[in-house]
């Protein structure tokens, strides 16, 4: 990709135009860090853009902004400007194509505010970016009060730089981070949402946390979340403290690699606790069906930020199932297997440990699944049936619920072993059920 985009840069100063690397590629560079893409930033307008490349498209020519293609890779070409009024908290009423230094000063943050020229190997700064970048500090360029006021999207996006470098936040910057979060519902759910993913999807998701709390972030964007905060527990199960307190070290014990169902169901598993929270006669901490409280919180949290379908329904599902775990040690083997071919049950298995490594400490349940699961390795744990509705309905059955309740019956005991063959379930079933009526089991 630095070839293609070295060679778009070439291309505009062979038509006499300036161009340079811009914002996080530049940032990322200079920190030993490979950019997962490369923006341009140029002198010549959209139109000259255009007519220079053969494959472009525009994306916001009104703020001077080309998608160049090369290939199957995508290059934002934008030209240099300063940006008029923010009207919604996000964009600019207008823009004017302005000087490279101009359009350094317009944005969000000093490490991201460097251009880098590829044919001298020159980084320009303005902004004092590099020294940011050496000093390991996120500012905002100018005044930070105006930096939110016009991107009110800034505030998740500090938050995020911070934790994702280990960076620490400018104090006039994080003061005006702390006075502009009440701020932050006037962004778009979705760029919430992106923001938030990007945050706890990395490998410093914790510390993303934290500024999300000590900011005053958290409150806005997830008050299911905040509620956690004092919420106490039983101290027998969880001496560690408090609900938030549990997740936070549940967010601690994951694997840096994680899916995106599996490190939100951590984060709501539990927020069903502070509405069905109780006190017993004895004293004794209950959260009575918190598990479906949870879950139904969740899928709300979920369609509030416009997740997709397939992520809010596997993350309600793990929060939904995460107190079954406790009871696996009891169930019968066709219950067991069923419960273990859930088609995201390596993400709950995960779930589990760290609720159980984050508390009390009693990993039985979980190194019992781990056994059984090397116990049922040798097929699998739902096989194909051993007979079909078809089946049936050839023994003389008529169409009907009766016939889900004896292929389920059949399928039990086929997990459990006592049926193998086609001919041992069709003997089974005429000898325990009546023909088409669906008399139970004996």
């Amino acid at each position: 990709m630095e070839t293609e985009a070295r060679s778009i840069v070439a291309r505009l100063r062979e038509a006499g135009h300036a161009a340079y690397y811009a914002g996080g590629c530049v940032r990322d560079a200079l920190l030993g860090l490979t950019p997962g893409d490369y923006d341009i930033a140029t002198g010549a307008s959209p139109a000259e853009v255009q007519q220079l490349f053969k494959r472009t498209y525009a994306v916001g020519v009104h703020f001077g902004v080309v998608i160049v293609l090369i290939g199957r890779n995508e290059y934002q070409v934008a030209t240099f400007r300063t940006d008029g009024v923010y009207i919604d908290g996000r964009h600019p009423e207008k823009v004017t194509f302005a000087t490279p230094e101009q359009d350094a000063w317009r944005r969000d943050f000093t490490i991201n505010g460097m251009f880098y020229d590829p044919m001298t190997r020159d980084v320009i700064d303005y902004v004092g970016g590099r020294a940011d970048l050496q000093a390991r500090l996120i500012r905002a360029i100018g005044n930070p009060d105006d930096r939110f006021r016009e991107d009110r999207l800034r505030l998740l996006r500090a938050v995020r730089f911070a934790a994702t470098f280990g960076f620490a936040i400018e104090p006039a910057t994080w003061q005006a981070i702390r006075t502009h979060a009440p701020t932050i519902g006037k962004i778009s759910p979705e760029r919430i949402r992106e923001e938030l993913v990007r945050i706890f999807m990395g490998r410093h998701r914790v510390a993303g946390l934290d500024l999300l709390s000590e900011s005053g972030l958290l409150k806005e964007v997830l008050p299911e979340v905040e509620a956690l905060k004092g919420c106490e527990q039983p101290p027998q199960f969880h001496p560690e403290g408090d609900v938030y307190v549990h997740t936070r070290r549940m967010l601690e014990l994951l694997p840096e690699k994680v899916s995106l169902p599996l490190v939100l169901s951590v984060l709501f598993h539990d927020i069903g606790k502070p509405p069905t929270f109780t006190v017993d006669t004895d004293g004794r901490i209950r959260f009575n069906g918190h598990d479906k409280v949870g879950a139904e919180m969740t899928e709300a949290v979920m369609t509030r930020l416009r997740f997709s379908r397939e992520t809010i329904d596997t993350t309600v599902e793990a929060v939904a199932r995460h107190m079954i775990f406790k009871d696996v040690q009891k169930m019968r083997v066709a219950r067991l297997k069923r419960f273990m071919a859930h088609p995201h049950f390596d993400d709950e298995l995960e779930l589990h440990r760290v609720d159980c490594a984050s508390s009390h400490g009693m990993l039985d349940n979980y190194d019992f699944l781990k056994t059984q699961r090397e116990v049922f390795a040798a097929e699998p744990l739902i096989p194909p049936p051993l007979i079909n509705g078809r089946d049936l309905i050839a023994l003389g059955w008529k169409p009907g619920p009766e016939i889900g309740e004896v292929l389920e019956a059949v399928e039990t005991r086929q997990l459990e072993g006592s049926l193998a063959t086609r001919e041992e379930a069709l003997a089974f079933v005429r000898e325990h059920y009546r023909q088409w009526r669906g008399k139970r089991l004996k």
